[in-house]
């Protein structure tokens, strides 16, 4: 889940702190990239030096995999950051939503020509003219409801609450729309929440568990969670912090635990670098959706840099696609060539600092052969 941002840059917008001590497995190498550039883990300790409590990877080339991870699972202790950790997936989950709605229109239970109206009456202004593809690639002009959900450092204001998706949305519809349906873009969560409502309305199912029967269970993604309402991070994992000054001095607030309800279908998914990989690898290689629905969910048309539940970044090698994510105290990355063949999932647990150009190298040497 994120705030309001331009396309697929996502790296751009990574800031992070702290040093720690590095880790690393590797299934394929262990000191060379594929084209023999600087390692994944020389990579990692450069975003960690450059400010994270710890930063974790895995890059696919073909039949080959690297996996790294540098930094430490707490601020206050010496334990190395798991290479196989969980985190906080954010937007990537919009990857997620947007491929189950694409298998109902393949299914023909719904078209993206389809109104919002049709569907959730009443639900929001402007409903009969926002269609499903409006909300796909963040066209709809729906105002972004989480804009006062964060304290002033980026702590959720009502850290355990549950909501439900019609509550969000709510929250959204006392704000005025951005713009008439389908004249511009802009990045708002509103329309991912709206989409889970959408599936469940189609199928007679909550989103998560179409996400669950459709996606997580036949590609066997094992560490990938829809988690609800619990906010525990499950399993191995590095802890995410938020800095907080109190009494003239930064301290470290740990912001690990939280009701993920407050993303919901826009961007609460727990996962690993392995399982996110394995998704796109299956979504680009049409294992989850034929290849003219593909086609479409990778145009941006003229929703400036946004597909259909798609980033796409620039790089010196041609487009990437996949998603960012960004969510408290976790930050994820994850891009892959055209062809699903070149693939990277990068997550990092920021404090403060600034990775940005280790992360675009990381980036760029991993999906640039």
């Amino acid at each position: 889940m994120r705030g309001r941002r331009t396309s697929a840059a996502v790296v751009a917008c990574l800031t992070v702190s702290s040093l720690a001590t590095p880790a690393m497995t590797a299934t394929a190498a262990a000191d060379a990239s594929p084209s023999g550039r600087p390692s994944l883990q020389a990579m990692l300790d450069k975003v960690v030096a450059g400010g994270a409590v710890a930063a974790i990877a895995e890059v696919r080339a073909g039949d080959r995999t690297w996996r790294a991870a540098s930094g430490r699972v707490r601020m206050n202790n010496a334990q190395p950051a798991p290479v196989d950790g969980r985190f906080r997936a954010g937007s990537v989950t919009k990857s997620f939503t947007a491929t189950v709605v694409l298998q109902l229109v393949e299914e023909g239970k719904l078209h993206l020509s389809d109104s919002v109206e049709q569907w959730l009456p009443e639900l929001v202004d402007k409903g009969a003219d926002i269609t499903i593809r409006h909300l796909l690639q963040h066209t709809s002009g729906l105002p972004e409801y989480s804009t006062d959900m964060m304290d002033e450092v980026g702590i959720p204001k009502e850290r355990y609450r549950t909501w439900s998706a019609r509550e969000l949305v709510k929250k959204a519809e006392k704000l005025p729309h951005d713009f008439p349906p389908g004249s511009e873009y802009r990045y708002s969560n509103t329309n991912y929440i709206v989409l889970g409502m959408l599936i469940e309305r189609v199928t007679g199912r909550p989103y998560a568990t179409e996400v669950r029967e459709r996606i997580l269970r036949p590609l066997g993604l094992r560490h990938t969670r829809v988690p609800g309402a619990s906010p525990e991070v499950y399993g191995p994992h590095a802890h995410a912090y938020v800095p907080v000054t109190r009494g003239g001095r930064v301290v470290p607030v740990d912001v690990t635990r939280f009701n993920p309800t407050m993303a919901g279908a826009a961007g609460e998914i727990i996962s690993t670098t392995g399982d996110i990989n394995r998704f796109y690898r299956a979504l680009f290689q049409g294992k989850l959706l034929r290849p003219g629905l593909l086609k479409e969910m990778k145009d941006p048309g003229t929703a400036g840099g946004y597909g259909l539940g798609l980033e796409l970044a620039p790089l010196p090698c041609g487009t990437a696609f996949g998603h960012g994510g960004g969510a408290p105290g976790y930050l994820t990355v994850a891009f892959n060539s055209a062809d699903g063949s070149r693939q990277v999932t990068l997550s990092i647990t920021p404090f403060s600092g600034d990775p940005h150009q280790a992360a675009v190298s990381l980036l760029t040497s991993a999906l640039c052969p």
